[in-house]
């Protein structure tokens, strides 16, 4: 608990109250375009992490992003956000099941199922 009042009573409002209806979650469509909007958001900040160091710190990458970082290529053409270029993107964010199936692709992890 907070010291601040405000925060013991919005504690205590969030305990009162209840979802009158079920939450749905958000179309998938939405949260690929959110998911597109952060990465653009997170490269004017500063450059993305290489794909090869991506991989070695454990996260998985799609198909596309295996075939780059597999190519000897400098850092820069590593830290390119090759989800941008690809149809896997487009479809899903105009579809709220999109057929996308690769292994690892971010925008197919966001489908409603």
């Amino acid at each position: 608990m907070s010291d601040n009042p405000l925060d013991n009573l919005f504690d205590q409002l969030a305990d009162q109250a209840e979802a009158k209806e079920p939450i749905e979650p958000a179309p998938s469509s939405i949260k690929a375009r959110l998911y597109s909007a952060l990465i653009h958001a997170q490269q004017e900040e500063g450059p993305l992490q290489p794909l090869p160091a991506t991989a070695a710190s454990g996260h998985k990458l799609c198909v596309f992003e295996q075939l780059v970082a597999a190519v000897p290529l400098p850092d820069r053409a590593q830290q390119f956000f090759y989800c941008q270029t690809c149809h896997a993107r487009v479809l899903a964010e105009h579809l709220d099941n999109p057929p996308i199936y690769w292994p690892h692709c971010p925008y197919a992890g966001l489908k409603n199922r």
